[in-house]
């Protein structure tokens, strides 16, 4: 009946490999009341050793210093190597032939060693594999026995129930042993795939951390072409346009340098604007309404708001903003510089709705497959659960139309 105790050994071969602060403390806590098992057995058994009877006192004093030699190997080395994980076989091996030789001698000389059985049992089966450990057990077992009954010659009575609890408990402590082992290893099983999990997080935490990182400098990419990029373009044109007009037109050369400074300041308010991480500089303390209309001044573009104007969240506005930008930006780029652009801005109960509108050459939109302006215009719109559509046929100009879901007025009342 020798292996009640190590039923704390499996909670030791999963919390304990690395001895961090966590695992060390839980198996610190379960290995001591293993020490106070084995402490226990060993106790009782010199205890038992030294009242008995028979043999004669000199004898029982000599199988007591062999128990008491047993102490410092297990403190010194067996301790130590039950708390390895997983303990080293060939260490444990010398070790128990240590402990057998101090044990047998002093189990055959008096028969109540054969209680100290119930501590070194339990010692094969958490250091060794099963075969070994089956090996180790049955000479601890039924070697004491047999060699009592060498030595002392008592009746064949006493030798049968000797020899009968011997056996009843080598079959015992292999059925227990045996799923003793058997737990163990679904715990180290259990613990590789507590290893692989914790893997799979720190590899899911990386591919988060990755993937946050990506999104971060795709929106940075995003706000920049919607804003910078769309401003130095402006600016370009400007200046094409202002040198084509000095020789003939001044003031309109005049008036378009007046654009490029306005468009300038407007791009290092939004270049600020992008590095506080605010709301975009045209909507800074003015309504979507409001930033249109001097977008489209700065386009040289109409304006239409129908329905009724409301205040509503950053997010539509703001793509509703960044959209326009994108349109007229396209448009003043691929169109030419001379056509008209209408802008449309409609206000429903659960929906706001932008449309840019040009009558410029147009284009096959099925055959755009570069650039990053319609791609961005439309993930803007996802994101923000809306949609974006593109019509355009070629020669006759091109209808960019943005939607976006907007809580009703009435739910804020």
């Amino acid at each position: 009946m020798p292996a009640d105790l190590p039923v704390e050994e499996p909670a030791r071969r999963v919390s304990a490999p690395d001895d961090d602060a966590v695992g060390a403390y839980t198996w610190a806590r379960s290995f001591r009341i293993w020490d106070t098992y084995f402490a226990l057995i060993w106790l009782a058994t010199l205890v038992s050793v030294l009242s008995t009877d028979h043999p004669g006192r000199p004898v029982r004093i000599v199988a007591a210093v062999l128990l008491v030699l047993l102490v410092p190997l297990f403190v010194s080395v067996g301790r130590p190597l039950l708390r390895g994980d997983p303990p080293e076989e060939r260490r444990a091996l010398r070790y128990l032939v240590a402990a057998m030789t101090l044990f047998l001698p002093s189990a055959i000389l008096v028969g109540e060693t054969r209680l100290m059985t119930f501590a070194l049992v339990p010692q094969c089966f958490m250091t060794l594999r099963m075969r070994p450990a089956l090996l180790a057990v049955t000479v601890i077992s039924l070697a004491p026995v047999a060699g009592w009954a060498l030595v002392w010659w008592p009746s064949d009575h006493e030798v049968f129930l000797n020899g009968l609890f011997a056996v009843v408990s080598l079959a015992f402590s292999v059925a227990v042993g045996g799923w003793v082992i058997r737990i163990i290893e679904q715990s180290q099983e259990r613990a590789a795939l507590i290893a692989e999990l914790d893997a799979s997080r720190h590899e899911v935490s990386r591919l988060s951390a990755a993937h946050g990182a990506l999104a971060e400098r795709e929106r940075m990419a995003r706000e920049i072409h919607d804003t910078l990029a769309q401003g130095f373009t402006s600016l370009l044109m400007l200046i094409q346009a202002v040198e084509a007009e000095l020789d003939h037109d001044v003031p309109q050369a005049r008036r378009h340098l007046a654009l490029m400074d306005e468009t300038a300041r407007q791009n290092l308010a939004e270049a600020r604007a992008l590095v506080a991480g605010g709301a975009p500089a045209d909507l800074d303390g003015a309504s979507l309404p409001d930033a249109l209309r001097r977008l489209a001044a700065r386009h040289e573009a109409s304006l239409d708001v129908t329905g009724s104007v409301r205040p509503l969240p950053a997010g539509p506005e703001v793509v509703a903003l960044r959209a326009c930008q994108e349109a007229l930006t396209n448009a003043r780029k691929h169109a030419g510089s001379s056509l008209a652009v209408g802008i449309c801005l409609a206000y429903t109960d659960d929906a706001l709705t932008v449309s840019v509108r040009d009558d410029g050459c147009g284009f096959d939109p099925e055959a755009v497959t570069g650039g990053y302006g319609l791609a961005g215009l439309r993930a803007r719109a996802t994101e923000a659960g809306g949609t974006a559509e593109v019509r355009s046929v070629p020669g006759d100009g091109t209808t960019v139309t943005v939607r976006l879901p907007v809580p009703s007025p009435r739910s804020t009342w």
